[in-house]
């Protein structure tokens, strides 16, 4: 018998064709790094729908000084894109929010964009870990938000300080995979950091954190086999808790 040193894999679209709520991506028009305007954004959604997507949670970004969003003007932004869109496409809004300082403050000062009920997609800094994780994460929860982290496989000022990642579930932390980093989207630094991410069972749902063409367009690269049932259970995860009658066959 002939022994292959090659893992097998399938095209991300395999996985995705079985259907999912998306919790997290960036199709409002015109507010942040996603969608540039509302044709794009309608185009987009079309070719995520053909890759299985059944309903999108949009979560433009809020990151003072860059994109300096508030409750008004995403709101505003996707009325923009509902006018046009198809009314059987279920299509919501959230936001994702940089912890810094200024989102410190505004946690017990307005009203936060929730992807539903007190769930509340929250990112790091790229560049370096914030001292006011912790206070936030706190505050976060006393205020009765459950803090999902997005693409924790990203950070990768964590990659050899894995128990980070402990301390933030160990603080309530729920974390949220981005499709792409299945595969070598991101790069082979971020593909192995999500592996182990997903060897020690921490993901609790996905996203696919979509900005643009050239991230549907990476539906067909490859992702390894093994982890497909692990996979499917954070799409059920998805279904199941962000809405109410989308079931995973």
């Amino acid at each position: 018998m002939g022994f292959s040193f090659f893992e097998p894999k399938i095209p991300l679209f395999e996985l995705t064709e079985i259907g999912f709520v998306d919790i997290h991506s960036h199709f409002i028009p015109g507010i942040d790094d996603g969608s540039p305007d509302v044709e794009t954004s309608l185009d987009l959604i079309k070719i995520a729908q053909n890759y299985g997507i059944k309903e999108f949670i949009c979560t433009p970004h809020i990151i003072n000084g860059m994109w300096n969003n508030n409750n008004e003007t995403i709101f505003n932004a996707e009325q923009k894109l509902k006018v046009k869109l198809d009314p059987n496409i279920k299509l919501s809004y959230a936001a994702e929010y940089l912890i810094d300082y200024e989102f410190l403050k505004k946690i017990h000062k307005e009203e936060l964009l929730c992807i539903k009920d007190k769930y509340i997609l929250v990112e790091f800094s790229y560049l370096s870990p914030s001292q006011i994780i912790p206070q936030v994460l706190y505050d976060l929860q006393i205020s009765g938000y459950t803090p999902i982290l997005a693409h924790p496989e990203r950070y990768m000022y964590y990659y050899n300080h894995f128990e980070e990642f402990e301390n933030l579930k160990n603080k309530g932390c729920l974390f949220q995979l981005n499709l792409l980093s299945l595969t070598d989207y991101y790069g082979n630094g971020i593909s192995k950091l999500c592996q182990k991410l997903m060897d020690k069972g921490m993901y609790d749902f996905v996203g696919s954190d979509t900005h643009h063409y050239k991230h549907l367009e990476s539906y067909t690269k490859l992702i390894k086999k093994k982890n497909i049932s692990y996979l499917k259970e954070l799409l059920t995860n998805n279904n199941t808790v962000f809405t109410e009658d989308l079931v995973l066959l």
